[in-house]
């Protein structure tokens, strides 16, 4: 939700020809404060996962939930660091560039597979947020608008099922939305976008604890051994942002400060997310659904809530999808605008969310696969190659040991997700 407002970050109608050893940024800023560095990584932090919580916690009982949350908070910090220590590492050389960017550093380390690999994870991540987005508008507005009832148990819309019909009525407004070349002009709508993020998560916290009051209904601690890797999916998800570290960092005006500026921001999130998952999971309990807005009901109030809650999405989606046109704008149009690749995205995207029948689900298989990859694997695997020859036997394990667990849990957390998107029964 917080990407930085730069021209340079974002494809323009004129840009030098860039090689694979460019710098992904190149414009200069004026450095920021603490704080406004503290603000800065908790825009970035926070995003739609928050919302898949309760339902999360409903599965996984709101204690192992909430120590999942936590536990994937620490390691999402540890490999934040990483990033960062390893980028200190090669700079401190006089001959080495500025490495802005993940996937600058990725090739420092790799050469071109390593931005390659960067790239790959960041454009199927980017993407799979987006496509959660338009899950979430679709079934909110269904919700609202075309709900089931006792005799129109399967609503239509001149025959054709709401989801599709509100997913592709917003086709041609973000045909619109991402067809602007440069961040720098969606600055206004982020900014309202934040705004009415921040007051519909705001009016759900309240409405959550008003109907707790009201109905304390049986809650459940620890769920089953089975759904540990869907937890994990939702918990990483919860705290994408892995990618703007680097241009975050670099912008800081005390650099020394920023690990700790990050660590504390990392806790303000983690501590309103578990807030956030625990409170919605304790005021409705087993009926807590899958998009906790919907548990709201349809009153004026909440109707108003949501249908926020969908515009703050709809806008928010070309600012996620501005890194994947970054990359793909790089490697198909060197470095070019392309109008029609843009609107190719939009439409693979879509079309994904029309087939993916489930929120809560697909932010699961989005965070157990290519967040996993992008967020703990690739940090730990480029921080052991660049301090290889300078760490002790206790590094090696720890990067290891990341190393391993994220493609071991990627890969079944990957498997596991795509059974419950797919109710597929082993």
């Amino acid at each position: 939700m917080g990407f930085q407002k730069d021209e340079a970050s974002s494809s323009s109608h004129v840009l030098h020809i860039p090689r694979e050893d460019t710098p992904l940024l190149l414009s200069q800023h004026p450095l920021s404060s603490p704080s406004k560095t503290l603000a800065n990584v908790l825009m970035s932090l926070v995003g739609s996962g928050v919302l898949g919580l309760p339902y999360t916690f409903k599965r996984t009982g709101w204690v192992m939930g909430s120590l999942m949350l936590f536990s994937v908070a620490f390691v999402t910090y540890y490999s934040m660091m990483l990033l960062v220590h390893s980028r200190r590492k090669l700079e401190s050389d006089p001959k080495s560039p500025k490495l802005p960017s993940f996937g600058d550093l990725g090739f420092a380390v790799c050469g071109p597979i390593g931005r390659f690999a960067v790239d790959v994870m960041i454009v199927l991540s980017q993407a799979g947020f987006c496509v959660g987005y338009m899950i979430f508008i679709a079934n909110s507005l269904a919700f609202l608008f075309n709900y089931a009832s006792v005799e129109h148990p399967n609503p239509k819309i001149l025959g054709i099922s709401p989801k599709s019909v509100y997913i592709w009525s917003c086709f041609p407004f973000q045909l619109g939305l991402n067809s602007i070349p440069t961040l720098t002009h969606l600055a206004p709508l982020s900014i309202f976008a934040d705004v009415v993020d921040l007051g519909a998560l705001g009016v759900v916290l309240v409405e959550d604890v008003l109907v707790y009051l009201q109905n304390r209904p049986v809650v459940q601690a620890f769920g089953g051994p089975g759904v540990f890797f869907y937890g994990l999916g939702v918990a990483v998800y919860a705290f994408e942002g892995i990618g703007m570290v680097l241009p975050l960092e670099s912008e800081t005006r005390d650099k020394g400060k920023f690990g700790k500026i990050l660590g504390l921001s990392i806790a303000l999130i983690s501590v309103m997310n578990a807030v956030f998952g625990v409170l919605g999971y304790f005021a409705f309990g087993d009926e807590t659904k899958e998009i906790i807005t919907t548990n709201l009901g349809r009153g004026l109030l909440s109707s108003l809530m949501q249908i926020g809650m969908c515009v703050y999405l709809l806008i928010t989606f070309p600012l996620m999808m501005n890194p994947v046109y970054e990359v793909l704008e790089r490697r198909l149009c060197e470095g070019r605008y392309s109008i029609w690749l843009r609107w190719s995205a939009v439409f693979v995207v879509s079309l994904v969310a029309l087939l993916v029948p489930n929120f809560a689900d697909f932010l699961s298989l989005v965070g157990s696969s290519v967040c996993i990859v992008l967020g703990f694997v690739l940090p730990a695997l480029f921080h052991l190659i660049v301090f290889k020859q300078d760490m002790g036997f206790l590094g090696l394990v720890c990067d290891g040991t990341l190393i391993v667990l994220g493609i071991c849990f990627a890969s079944y957390g990957t498997f596991s997700s795509l059974l419950d998107i797919f109710a597929i029964k082993a």
